[in-house]
């Protein structure tokens, strides 16, 4: 009976925390296809209407371009981050040097350095070098403040794997090289996985520095062109509401195919020594 009560309380935990999690992106989607007049008629009523006149509407206001820059800036940054981020952690995390400790206590240290500090020197440094209103610009910031948490995510994860494994490696003559990119790689897919997740939906949603160092219309990622839904005098919220939804997919759709690599990877410690 007791087995049961705390099972009935952790189910109804569950679907407490699956009403307030869920309701905002149902209600999102139904207002997502219904056209102004009808969501004005009813705001709350949920799927009394399905109108995709919205989608078409939004396309025409530039959403693909958006989406398009959102697309390359995200990527490319990812790409680097997880790059970087594991070249770094092997050093870190297998090997014994004099700086170890205080180099990796300096990346950490980055983790609480507040982006709004930064934008100031960040925007006078792209001014400098020619590259404010270009996407480029973004790709530095996005990598720079991706690094901390990717590093320490990766390091703590990479501490876990047997010495073994690299000892076994080197007797059949394996480099660093080779050691980093077929046996420790290989077995740190799940961290990588949890690093690439967080940093996609991060950069994805990132509007802070897009807003300071994009200013033409074109070049704007999908977060800062969402603005263009909003009038001088009005909101077209179910056009919002639409651009949301279909912003919304690639990020779901990159969790649902690696959730449980993620999954994983968030219990690294699995693997001792």
């Amino acid at each position: 009976m007791i087995v049961f009560t705390k099972r009935g309380l952790l189910y109804l935990l569950a679907l407490v925390l699956l009403l307030f999690t869920g309701y905002p992106f149902v209600y999102m989607i139904s207002t997502a296809l219904k056209s102004q007049p009808e969501f004005y008629e009813a705001p709350f009523a949920l799927f009394s209407s399905v109108n995709f006149e919205n989608i078409s509407a939004i396309f025409e206001m530039g959403l693909t371009k958006y989406f398009t820059n959102s697309v390359f800036i995200t990527v490319i940054s990812v790409f680097a981050v997880i790059l970087f981020a594991a070249m770094a952690s092997y050093p870190l995390s297998r090997m014994s040097f004099k700086l170890n400790r205080f180099i990796y206590t300096l990346f950490i240290a980055g983790m609480m350095l507040p982006i709004h500090a930064t934008l100031i020197p960040i925007f006078k440094l792209t001014q400098t070098l020619g590259l404010y209103d270009n996407l480029w610009a973004l790709l530095g910031p996005y990598i720079a403040f991706s690094l901390p948490i990717s590093i320490f995510i990766l390091t703590q994860f990479m501490r876990d794997i047997p010495v073994s494994l690299e000892e076994a490696a080197e007797l059949d003559g394996a480099s660093h090289f080779d050691k980093f990119w077929k046996v420790i790689l290989p077995m740190v897919t799940p961290a990588l996985m949890t690093v690439l997740i967080y940093n996609f939906i991060h950069l994805w949603n990132e509007f802070v520095f897009a807003l300071v160092l994009i200013s033409t219309p074109e070049k704007m990622t999908l977060p800062l062109g969402l603005q263009n839904f909003k009038g001088e005098f009005s909101v077209n919220i179910p056009g919002l509401m639409m651009a949301l939804t279909l912003a919304s997919i690639p990020v779901l759709l990159i969790y649902l195919f690696s959730q449980e690599k993620v999954t994983t990877g968030l219990a690294g410690g699995a693997v001792k020594e």
